[in-house]
């Protein structure tokens, strides 16, 4: 029997699925950062405060507002 159609939206989701539990918020790899020029700078003002890098900078992308 062929599987049902599944919408771009639960592809996306199948192929980040890291685990699903029972009663627990499912875990996914983010592959993709989108970064922001007005929230970001806090963001990585906690980073390196907590002596942090960013982890993957190679999939981190960041957008302008205007």
């Amino acid at each position: 029997m062929p599987s049902k159609p599944r919408t771009l939206f639960e592809k996306i989701w199948a192929n980040h699925l890291v685990i699903k539990e029972i009663d627990s918020p499912a875990v996914l790899y983010v592959d993709l950062h989108l970064i922001h020029e007005v929230t970001s700078p806090q963001a990585f003002t906690g980073l390196r405060n907590r002596g942090l890098k960013v982890r993957r900078p190679e999939h981190t992308l960041a957008t302008m507002d205007h």
